[in-house]
């Protein structure tokens, strides 16, 4: 056989462009593997098990793929301790090869994780509902995305409901780590410039069991309490609140009237009747598409099969992080080549569609979206759930305030005594 330079030319030709298809289209074809980070051990096990319920229904509305690639989910749990979360995460990254992850779940993990998440550039990061502010306001990582307000923004416009109600002196009782600092926080920030005072808070250990010592310092005048507890620990303190014989009125954090604490069982339940919050769901809100979510999640997590009456604050955000990793790789066609650099970018540029409004990144790729005063009413049925008294938009993580005036929440920031 003659072999001219026509031929050789053409094999070449042939050959590139059988290795440009196999390395490249051939190797988008392939699943997207996301890892699934939740607490489903500790105090808020009933939340992460919704969370992850949230996260499998944006993957169930598209069908299991996005951007023409089909996409598994490698799920993992902690139990709301750093540690536990970032050894999680890094079997999901280095051992299980995800290209995305997706979590965690508590405040204090997505400051752990954000920090891994800087010595894996390869992947990307996107946040399940932890809410602490210094996620993305301290040092944050170039590869961790949150399309969720976080723990401060969720409070703004429950300090005003509070003066409005003729709370002007509240206690603070609240978990002793970072989101509940954040929750506090957005909460005294409003509540203290229209004159509000704090004469104590009581900061507990996560996962404790045994509140009779903070029930017996509450004050006699302070008008009502602020309750930044959640899951097992809202619980408990609920519970010897009611056999000690407490009557305050209460102010809750948005995880303290998650559906995952109203759904429990006990006489001081029907006492949260009447209690304001914030965060960024309400049960009863109006809007069309949230109340099309809301009927998509019963009808795959019926209350028979493990599901609440409406999802939870936690399925929520975890729904709402999961269609963000999912629209961004519908937008970029399932690319995730050079070191997903395209995908990134559609990121952070993107609008993210959700039931409860539009939500958008600032340069800290933090979201920047709605917060509902709510009130815990209940039902024909005997459901507890919160209405809402007060939409608020377009909360950006500063809270309204200039750079140089905010100050990240801490256990003594901020201060009206």
């Amino acid at each position: 056989m003659r072999v001219t330079k026509r031929t050789v030319v053409r094999s070449l030709i042939g050959a590139a462009i059988a290795g440009a298809f196999a390395g490249g289209a051939w190797a988008q074809q392939g699943p997207v593997k996301i890892g699934l980070l939740a607490t489903l051990e500790g105090p808020f096990a009933a939340g992460g098990a919704d969370g992850m319920r949230g996260a499998e229904l944006a993957l169930k509305q598209r069908g299991g793929s996005a951007g023409g690639r089909k996409v598994e989910i490698v799920k993992a749990s902690s139990d709301a301790k750093p540690d536990v979360a970032v050894n999680a995460t890094r079997k999901l990254v280095e051992q299980d090869k995800v290209d995305i992850m997706v979590g965690p779940l508590s405040g204090s993990e997505g400051i752990a994780v954000k920090d891994y998440a800087k010595t894996q550039p390869n992947t990307t990061f996107i946040n399940g509902s932890s809410g602490a502010q210094a996620t993305t306001l301290v040092d944050p990582a170039p590869n961790f995305y949150r399309f969720n307000t976080e723990g401060a923004q969720w409070m703004m416009g429950l300090g005003k409901a509070a003066m409005d109600k003729g709370y002007k002196r509240v206690m603070v009782i609240a978990e002793d780590y970072s989101f509940p600092y954040s929750q506090v926080q957005g909460f005294m920030t409003e509540f203290c410039r229209l004159g509000g005072k704090v004469p104590t808070k009581a900061w507990v250990p996560l996962g404790g069991k045994d509140y009779s010592s903070v029930i017996a310092k509450i004050p006699k005048d302070v008008d009502a309490l602020l309750v930044v507890l959640g899951g097992a620990d809202a619980v408990n303190f609920l519970t010897q609140y009611e056999s000690a014989g407490g009557d305050k009125p209460m102010l809750g954090g948005s995880i303290t009237v998650s559906q995952d604490v109203l759904n429990y069982k006990g006489k001081r339940r029907d006492s949260l009747v009447g209690t304001l919050s914030a965060g960024p769901v309400a049960d009863a809100y109006d809007g069309a598409d949230w109340k099309a979510f809301v009927a998509d999640y019963q009808k795959s997590y019926p209350v028979a099969a493990g599901g609440f009456p409406s999802p939870s604050l936690f399925a929520y955000v975890y729904y709402q992080n999961m269609k963000a990793a999912l629209d961004g790789l519908e937008a970029v066609k399932g690319d995730l080549s050079g070191g997903q650099a395209k995908y990134r970018e559609a990121l952070a540029k993107m609008t993210l569609k959700t039931p409860t409004g539009d939500v958008k990144l600032d340069a800290n790729r933090q979201a920047i979206g709605s917060t509902f005063v709510t009130e815990v009413v209940k039902d024909a049925q005997g459901n507890l759930f919160n209405k809402v008294v007060r939409k608020v938009d377009n909360v950006d993580q500063l809270l309204g305030m200039k750079k140089e005036d905010f100050k990240i929440g801490s256990r003594d920031v901020p201060d009206c005594p």
